[in-house]
């Protein structure tokens, strides 16, 4: 798979692109990354990218020009801004994500992008959540880190995808390792649940049903 990334800050990414499961993914090449720097679509001798907004308002605006110069030559490539008006990201979004063999994810700044952009050039507008950042930088890294674990091979137990948060619309069970019985002072300990101790397979997937069912209800109503 390939990603793309168009951005006025190629250097955000120095660290995510060289950390765990993404650094591992594109070490095998199931991963490549490229960064856009937007700044050298910029216009004049200033590489201009933002102006005001027509009709007055704080801040500034990408402007169509620069983005519609480095997003036009890869006009094949999924095309995805990242704005906090776009559908909220959740799993569902980034299993289907990650079945695209090119993606390109444009980072909004300042006020955001000329509308014009997000009409004629962009297929699909995500967000993070209900906040607003200074750019998309972070939400880049996000889908990244976040598409890169669904590509096959890259986590080296598959299960630990297939059986998580979300995956099955609830919450993942609590999880414990070792030591059994931990020593916490003050005549306090902390024990792991026996279940998990009794090697009975079947009880134990019953208990973590259960638990999936009981953290969702309490944490994340919403999802049920």
């Amino acid at each position: 798979m390939k990603i793309r990334v168009v951005t006025l800050f190629p250097n955000f990414f120095d660290g995510p692109l060289r950390t765990s499961i993404v650094e591992r993914a594109m070490s095998a090449g199931d991963l490549e990354v490229e960064l856009i720097d937007l700044r050298s679509f910029g216009k004049g001798a200033h590489r201009q990218v933002d102006d005001a907004p027509f009709g007055g308002g704080a801040g500034m605006v990408l402007m169509v020009e620069p983005l519609f110069s480095a997003l036009s030559p890869i006009a094949d490539s999924h095309r995805v801004l990242l704005t906090p008006a776009g559908t909220r990201l959740e799993q569902a979004v980034l299993d289907r994500l990650a079945t695209y063999d090119d993606i390109t994810l444009v980072c909004g700044r300042y006020e955001g992008v000329d509308e014009r952009v997000a009409d004629h050039l962009i297929e699909e507008e995500i967000s993070l959540g209900d906040f607003v950042l200074a750019g998309g930088e972070a939400a880049a890294a996000v889908l990244i880190e976040g598409i890169a674990r669904l590509l096959p091979g890259v986590v080296g137990n598959p299960e630990s995808v297939q059986f998580e948060s979300f995956k099955s619309g609830l919450l993942e069970e609590p999880q414990y390792t070792r030591p059994a019985s931990f020593e916490a002072g003050d005549g306090e300990t902390w024990v792991v649940p026996e279940i998990l101790l009794s090697g009975d397979h079947g009880k134990i997937e019953a208990w973590r049903a259960d638990q999936r069912l009981q953290r969702t209800r309490s944490r994340r109503p919403d999802l049920l």
